[in-house]
């Protein structure tokens, strides 16, 4: 009897490549659920490449004729699934301030959840998946999706990079399956050896080629802006919720107006945040994460607001110690944080603002301790060494040199622990062995990048329609970057078929 798989496909042609090329290898009943803008409808309703026994278009399970939600289903839904909903509300960028053009009330935030649970219930008993694979989720409406398939002991293979090194597919995102430390030998390598390995993959370098590319083409720009002037028709403002309050004149005010800021903002990073730092100095690094993030909205919902962590640390730091923080590079493609943000952590006692171009191995290796709330940050410290205090569930938590705490309670006594700790290479060495095994070469952020580049004017514009002839060119000229992909998919199927 053929397996049934249910696939979450959020529009891009990475999520949807991945149902195509395991066709190839394997005869399954394939089901998905696609989140995506009204133009590219057309290309999933009549494309060929995949042979859906049965797809859902997300957005058009909802209708908000009748705003009043249904509380008892949702304190039913929360009892029965042990799944906190406003936690994932509160957190979801559409909703949060993250938004310039719509303010959701409490009533169409509860509509909105009420009719995603009703929902994805009903499709999960229609269909009953023996698997779910989708991408890292992004939002409230994905990660309630997965919570949601784990309580119904569906087996959920999710594609993700937890480190600079591997992506791996995990039942539980940024975990490793197979994750017991002690069945691994030691290699014996040293702190310096490894650090050659973090080095073979450039984490700065590899943020630098995601920036130049990502809404920096001014051709590219001035294509939008005409098609999004002239020819866009906005149908999405009455069918998606997410496009709620985006007039063309909004959406054009808030570009320009971004794009203003962003100078303004680095002109003031560029003179006001420290490029140097007293190596010498005993110090706590704390990088900052990109907003709007998952790291942050999804990995460690309860440490969203950064400004307050980093209060929270210079409360608990024992005497002799300054915190040094520094801005995320990446930033930059969020158009950085408000002035006003810089002037409060710079306001913050006996803590120093870095500039983005600070080095990180220097950081890590000058460092006493790292703290971080998510992230690979906590992780690369450990090449050095040093112990790191992360705020989230993170697979790397394994590690000696890495804590994991649930309150700031803890962070005055676990602080002076970690700082005091001294390290050894062995499990780290045990780690990377784990994760050479486990893990895939699967470079998600290259293959968005092409898929942006062909589709979407390098991401400039999402509600474009997808010629079937270019989604051809793209699954063929990208077949190689998703084979061991697959492979390991394949794998990870068969073992759960014959298990």
């Amino acid at each position: 009897m053929k397996k049934k798989i249910l696939f979450w496909i959020d529009g891009d042609t990475t999520s949807f490549s991945i149902p195509y090329y395991l066709k190839e290898k394997l005869d399954f009943e394939a089901y998905a659920i696609i989140d995506t803008p009204n133009k590219p409808k057309k290309f999933y309703k009549e494309q060929n490449f995949i042979n859906f026994n049965k797809f859902w278009f997300y957005h058009d399970f909802f209708d908000f004729s009748n705003l009043k939600p249904d509380i008892d289903y949702l304190r039913n839904f929360e009892k029965k699934f042990k799944i906190n909903l406003w936690e994932l509300a509160v957190n979801e960028r559409t909703f949060h301030r993250f938004n310039h053009f719509y303010k959701f009330s409490n009533e169409e935030i509860l509509k909105i959840l009420e009719t995603e649970c009703k929902k994805f219930e009903e499709i999960i008993n229609e269909i009953q998946p023996d698997f779910y694979i989708s991408l890292d989720p992004n939002f409230h409406h994905d990660e309630l999706l997965l919570k949601l398939l784990q309580n119904y002991g569906t087996n959920t293979m999710i594609i993700n990079q937890p480190n600079f090194k591997k992506t791996i597919i995990s039942k539980i995102t940024r975990y490793m399956d197979e994750c017991n430390l002690e069945s691994i030998s030691d290699s014996k390598r040293s702190f310096s050896e490894l650090q050659e390995e973090l080095k073979k993959y450039d984490i700065f370098k590899h943020g630098i080629k995601q920036r130049k590319f990502f809404k920096t083409s001014k051709i590219d720009l001035l294509k939008s802006a005409f098609y999004y002037l002239f020819k866009y028709d906005n149908s999405n403002l009455k069918t998606h919720y997410t496009y709620f309050g985006r007039t063309k004149f909004k959406v054009l005010f808030y570009n320009l107006k971004s794009q203003f800021l962003k100078s303004k903002r680095q002109k003031f990073i560029d003179n006001n945040l420290e490029k140097n730092f007293n190596q010498n100095e005993n110090f706590i690094y704390f990088p900052l994460s990109v907003d709007e993030e998952r790291n942050i909205l999804l990995s460690s919902p309860l440490y969203t607001n950064q400004i307050e962590v980093i209060r929270s640390i210079a409360k608990s730091t024992p005497p002799g110690y300054t915190i040094y923080v520094k801005e995320n590079p990446s930033q930059s493609i969020r158009y950085w944080r408000s002035i006003e943000e810089y002037q409060n952590i710079q306001n913050i006692p006996n803590v120093k603002l870095l500039h983005p171009s600070v080095s990180n191995e220097k950081l890590n290796k000058n460092c006493s301790l790292l703290i971080s709330i998510s992230g690979s940050a906590g992780f690369e410290a450990a090449f050095y060494g040093k112990s790191s205090i992360i705020f989230a569930d993170l697979g790397y938590e394994i590690l000696s040199s890495v804590t994991k705490i649930n309150s700031f309670s803890e962070l005055s006594s676990t602080i002076r622990n970690s700082i005091e700790k001294e390290n050894n290479p062995s499990d780290l060495d045990k780690y990377m062995k784990l994760l050479d095994r486990e893990g895939v070469d699967f470079d998600i952020a290259q293959i968005q990048m092409n898929y942006q580049k062909l589709f979407f004017n390098s991401g400039w514009i999402a509600d474009l329609e997808i010629p079937h002839e270019k989604m051809k060119l793209f699954l063929n000229e990208n077949k190689s970057l998703f084979t061991e992909l697959i492979e390991k998919l394949y794998g990870k199927i068969n073992s759960k078929m014959t298990s």
